[in-house]
């Protein structure tokens, strides 16, 4: 039998509780020292404001806020 897992957190920008891929959410360490989940709304906005800096944005990848198999645990 196999299954899907994924984590629960509050983003640690805006402190919404959300779903995630632990694997694969994008995060930051910058505020605690741990790495620390963002939720996709942060990260749009993130976005957003290092295009207007001239940064490239960070990558979200496609299965970010999907489960994940249990055997990439």
């Amino acid at each position: 039998m196999s299954g899907y897992v994924f984590a629960m957190g509050a983003c640690i920008t805006c402190g919404r509780l959300f779903s995630f891929n632990p694997n694969a959410v994008p995060s930051t360490t910058a505020l605690t020292g741990e790495r620390e989940p963002l939720c996709r709304v942060c990260v749009d906005a993130i976005n957003e404001k290092r295009a207007t800096l001239g940064l490239p944005p960070f990558a979200i990848l496609p299965d970010a806020y999907e489960p994940l198999p249990e055997s990439e645990l």
